[in-house]
């Protein structure tokens, strides 16, 4: 089984901070660099280079909000990544149960 995997979307939600992010923008609904910036403890420079990341991968989209533009996150980009890591885990569950035989085989072997 192959899966394609998006690697620079998973760069984008490898970091701690902007998977925080994320979390903080579903469960506002939303949300500007400086009001992000008030709930993690990095600058609202940060916040906004985080942004910049997470809207060139997809996982957010921004509109003007007076002098500051506000973010939402993409939930269609969003069920893209959770179906790639699903289909990621299926992946490696496969594999390690094929190892756990494989190891099961060998120790009944020595054991005979």
């Amino acid at each position: 089984m192959s899966v394609i995997v998006d690697d620079e979307l998973w760069s984008a939600v490898g970091d701690p901070t902007r998977r925080r992010m994320l979390d903080l923008l579903l469960a506002e609904g939303g949300g500007t660099a400086t009001t992000l910036s008030g709930s993690l403890p990095v600058t609202r420079q940060a916040v906004a280079k985080h942004l910049g990341v997470l809207h060139r991968v997809g996982l957010v989209h921004a509109t003007p909000s007076g002098r500051e533009r506000r973010y939402e996150v993409d939930e269609t980009q969003l069920a893209r990544a959770v179906a790639q890591l699903s289909a990621v885990g299926a992946t490696w569950d496969a594999r390690l149960q094929r190892i756990k035989r494989i190891a099961e085989a060998i120790q009944r072997r020595q054991e005979s």
